[in-house]
């Protein structure tokens, strides 16, 4: 039986789609549900293919998972989070932008040993 955590790979490529042109430059922000949307399916995406619970991943206000082997985070601050905004987080999850590039720019906060998610990236192309 598929988890809540599995992504149909045709419906995370038509979200990330639906918001291509603006991760491309157009100027017209996509629709707030189209965006979350592709957030979400996103992260889904990363904590199928990276199984854990040892770093959270947030993107507010639009979604957060736990992913990566490891250690599991039971209360209070997680010692491993990733926090970005959702076109960062999209631009890396499309390959348009490197973790370390993200990371350099200040545009990534990334705390703890296990929080480089670059072996994982891109999670789709479009």
């Amino acid at each position: 039986m598929p988890t809540s955590r599995q992504v149909d790979p045709g419906e995370l490529r038509a979200a990330v789609a639906a918001v291509s042109p603006w991760l491309d430059g157009a100027d017209a922000a996509p629709a707030r549900a189209d965006l979350a949307s592709a957030v979400r399916l996103s992260l889904r995406t990363l904590a199928a293919i990276a199984p854990g619970r040892s770093v959270e991943v947030r993107v507010p206000p639009f979604a957060a998972v736990q992913c990566v082997a490891g250690p599991r985070h039971t209360r209070g601050t997680p010692g491993n989070v990733v926090e970005t905004d959702a076109r960062t987080w999209l631009e890396l999850a499309t390959g348009r932008l490197e973790w370390t590039e993200a990371r350099r720019q200040g545009r990534v906060s990334a705390s703890g040993t296990r929080a480089d998610l670059s072996r994982w990236l891109p999670i789709v192309r479009v």
